[in-house]
């Protein structure tokens, strides 16, 4: 079974990070999932920011928890050269209101350096989707295990980010524990016997972001459960291209 294709920060080759014009531009056609950042802000609202830091990606200042969701909705998104584009910043309530029925999503817990604030993030992002319609087929991810465990604690599908693949069998052991259900391994790390070990201890692997066609012939014989990609249109069609080659 081919891996479902996700649109990375909203499909980020389409318009600046986790923006309207990318979120508009990927949902021309069917997409199988989106994946986008989430920053906790000081009122205590979650902004779709791929870094905390605001300059890093908007025209504001500062760190986004010490500002308001208003005052960062209020600036403006970068594109990818840098320069200040007419997009602005968007809350996840938004979101979850553009979100297409039976399309997945997953969400990614952002806090630099600060786990406190990764566990606070996870914590009002698990209200804000606890009554809503897109629960069902959302998943939070982050780099933080104890997001992760947190998530799934609170009822939630949960995936570890992952960029080292040492102690894999102590990973798995640990995400069983915990009720994580998935890991994202980055896709110069994956190998057969990395992806059937946590396969084997039921596991959900997928792989961070591919824009390049000629990774797919490595990474379809892995059996992976998903691909996230900034380029989801043209990665949908070159997959569908290498499967119908003859093997």
């Amino acid at each position: 079974m081919a891996p479902l294709i996700y649109a990375h920060r909203l499909g980020r080759g389409y318009g600046p990070d986790s923006s309207r014009a990318a979120l508009a531009h990927t949902l021309i056609r069917p997409v199988d999932g989106l994946e986008t950042d989430c920053c906790l802000t000081r009122d205590g609202d979650i902004v779709l920011l791929h870094d905390p830091l605001l300059q890093l990606g908007t025209t504001l200042t500062g760190w986004a928890r010490e500002r308001t969701a208003a005052e960062i909705c209020a600036g403006r998104l970068r594109d990818g050269a840098g320069r200040p584009s007419r997009e602005r910043p968007v809350r996840l309530a938004e979101l979850l209101e553009l979100v297409p029925q039976n399309t997945a999503l997953q969400l990614e817990i952002k806090a630099h350096a600060d786990p406190a604030l990764a566990l606070a993030t996870t914590r009002e992002l698990c209200r804000q989707l606890a009554q809503h319609a897109c629960r069902d087929r959302t998943e939070i991810i982050s780099f933080y295990s104890q997001a992760c465990a947190l998530a799934a604690e609170l009822g939630f599908r949960s995936r570890a980010i992952v960029i080292a693949d040492y102690r894999v069998e102590e990973l798995a052991r640990w995400a069983a524990h915990a009720g994580v259900s998935g890991v994202c391994v980055e896709h110069f790390l994956l190998s057969p016997i990395l992806v059937d070990t946590l396969q084997a201890a039921g596991l959900s692997v997928s792989t961070g972001t591919i824009n390049h066609a000629e990774l797919l012939p490595m990474l379809l014989p892995l059996e992976l459960d998903a691909i996230t990609t900034d380029l989801p249109h043209q990665l949908s069609r070159a997959l569908h291209a290498e499967e119908a080659i003859p093997a």
